[in-house]
């Protein structure tokens, strides 16, 4: 080949493209069908924060259904705020038990001081999102906001990123899940290795794209979701009224040891 002394042309191999692994950052339900269902749908790992349940039972049974091909790790929605006005915040690695039903502004100051990966689910959703302005006041702790879960209404996820890049923060998606079907309905892909649950904070901080399941089955997904919610809201939101301090996450229970005596709002 002239000019080249008979040898091939030098032909340059594009760089490999990293793996992208999958993360499902909130699910309220965690069982062996569950972590099956999860594999299947393609997740390397699921943040499982079941309501009112203590810190030391959700770490019992992320331990008991971890895999080998499935990372579960605990985190704590928090319900900050009375019941009926309540304002969730998601924590994860946190080390000490942190309760519901206590002023935002308590909550966030544990999470700081516990050095926690603190994640807004559903802004501005309803009444239990966290407002614009309670976001851009505690956006020092805040690591990310959710920009899409399956209850998300159109103007919904608009809504969410708007806010995220109002105040220059990383977004996350999740699939919400308070049921087992709905799981990897919605995820957060991240080209960070992830071996154990220790790495999956860092990769939700510094996610590269959010992702969601489409067509029928993301209807069908939405719609159950959304009935459940309703229900959740209505029906057996009757359970509660009216009995505060009866949940196992309640300030006042023995288990924390008065240290959010002056925090707690009932």
């Amino acid at each position: 080949m002239p000019g080249t002394g008979g040898l091939k042309p030098l032909v340059r191999e594009p760089p490999p493209v990293a793996a992208r692994r999958r993360i499902d950052p909130h699910v309220k339900v965690l069982d062996e069908a569950v972590v099956e269902r999860a594999i299947d749908r393609g997740l390397d790992a699921v943040v499982y924060a079941p309501h009112f349940t203590r810190l030391p039972e959700i770490r019992r049974r992320a331990h008991e259904l971890a895999r080998d091909d499935l990372i579960v790790v605990p985190g704590r929605e928090v319900f900050t705020g009375t019941y009926r006005n309540r304002k969730h915040v998601l924590a994860i690695g946190i080390s000490e038990p942190v309760p519901d039903f206590i002023t935002l502004e308590a909550a966030m100051a544990e999470f700081r001081r516990q050095d926690a990966t603190v994640l807004v689910p559903h802004p501005e959703y309803l009444t239990v999102g966290l407002s614009r302005s309670d976001i851009r006041r505690h956006a020092d702790v805040i690591d990310a906001i959710e920009v899409y879960n399956p209850k998300y209404l159109p103007y919904h996820a608009p809504r969410a990123r708007s806010i995220a890049a109002d105040l220059d923060l990383p977004t996350f998606a999740s699939s919400y899940a308070h049921l087992g079907r709905t799981v990897g309905a919605a995820w957060t892909e991240t080209e960070r290795a992830l071996s154990d649950p220790e790495d999956v904070p860092a990769a939700i901080r510094e996610n590269i794209r959010v992702g969601r399941r489409e067509g029928a089955a993301a209807i069908v997904h939405s719609a159950t979701e959304l009935g459940h919610l309703i229900w959740e809201n209505t029906a057996k939101k009757v359970d509660r009224i009216g009995l505060p301090g009866m949940e196992a996450t309640h300030p006042s229970d023995p288990a924390y040891e008065g240290r959010f005596d002056d925090a707690y709002v009932y």
